[in-house]
């Protein structure tokens, strides 16, 4: 697997949505940042700044997490999507 390096985008509201809906996910079920990094194959480092919102999750992250989490994908956009409208 290859991980972007370099300047890498600021996240924007929704992004900042999905992740949100990631670490209110990771709440429910009692998953750290450390355990779910190991889950879905990524360094905590890397996880924790796309959890923090200092680099956007990308779209493989986002599939992996809702994967090894039992979330609905669709569900979990709806939800960021609904969040940044209010």
């Amino acid at each position: 697997m290859r991980v972007p390096t370099g300047s890498q985008p600021t996240p924007g509201a929704f992004a900042k949505a999905i992740s949100a809906e990631v670490r209110s996910a990771m709440a429910r079920q009692r998953v750290s940042g450390a355990e779910l990094a190991r889950m879905i194959g990524r360094s905590q480092n890397y996880l924790a700044r796309r959890l923090r919102d200092d680099v956007p999750l990308s779209a493989n992250d986002i599939e992996d997490i809702c994967e090894v989490l039992g979330q609905d994908l669709p569900e979990l956009v709806i939800a960021a999507a609904h969040a940044i409208e209010t």
